[in-house]
């Protein structure tokens, strides 16, 4: 059954604990970055900022909502940045048995950074700048395969994040969706085939362009289909 995520977003305040403890427990460095208009800091994942707290203000049935996503790799159940990327160099991308947990080896250099990108539904991996390395969140894998927490999960004060086995975490999902549609009767649960799974207040897209996404590909894109597709993405 391996391990899951269970994002509770009507918990979520935007302390952006999670986004610390991700930096600092990868020992990732800061990025420069200027204002905005939005809280939202920084303005996009990247090779260096593996998790981000997103900031939407939509209205909603006539009412403005303050609405946050803590945002990452969801962890597919299968995943097709590996098969894009394993076209290139076997092993780029591993699925850890035990967990689940989908990790870019140090192979990913081998492969086309912007295909894997786009092979991504969630468009979640991010190049180096100006270098062929790609990366996003790996679950945690070090921790979680010595019985701790992933590090967002752990510094999260409200219960907003949940990790636990595919069994509890859908579990708890499921009751927690029945307790929120009483006050949000549009509430929802996220995609179903991924690790990382949300509870949506409201509509998911009023979250992020990514909040959810259509039907993963089956297998590797092509080459006309990757290109195809970079329009409908935005580009850090």
């Amino acid at each position: 059954m391996g391990k899951m995520m269970f994002i509770d977003l009507t918990r979520c305040t935007a302390c952006r604990g999670c986004q610390v403890a991700c930096k600092q427990w990868k020992s990732l460095p800061g990025e420069a970055t200027r204002n905005t208009g939005t809280h939202q800091n920084p303005p996009d994942l990247s090779f260096n900022t593996l998790k981000l707290v997103r900031f939407s203000e939509p209205k909603v049935d006539g009412k403005l909502h303050w609405l946050f996503f803590p945002d990452a790799c969801r962890h597919c159940l299968e995943p097709p940045c590996m098969g894009q990327a394993n076209l290139d160099d076997e092993g780029a991308v591993i699925q850890d048995e035990a967990t689940g947990a989908v990790i870019f080896t140090d192979k990913i250099a081998n492969a086309d950074a912007e295909a894997v990108r786009t092979a991504c539904p969630y468009d979640i991996p991010r190049p180096e700048k100006d270098g062929k390395m790609s990366s996003k969140c790996d679950f945690c894998i070090d921790r979680i395969s010595n019985g701790m927490k992933p590090s967002c999960v752990h510094v999260c004060p409200t219960g907003c994040m949940n990790f636990g086995t595919e069994e509890e975490m859908r579990a708890l999902a499921k009751t927690r969706l029945e307790e929120v549609k009483k006050h949000y009767p549009q509430a929802t649960l996220g995609n179903d085939d991924v690790r990382v799974m949300y509870l949506f207040a409201v509509d998911p897209k009023n979250y992020s362009y990514n909040a959810v996404a259509e039907a993963a590909p089956t297998g590797p894109m092509t080459r006309r289909e990757v290109f195809a597709s970079l329009a409908g993405k935005p580009k850090a």
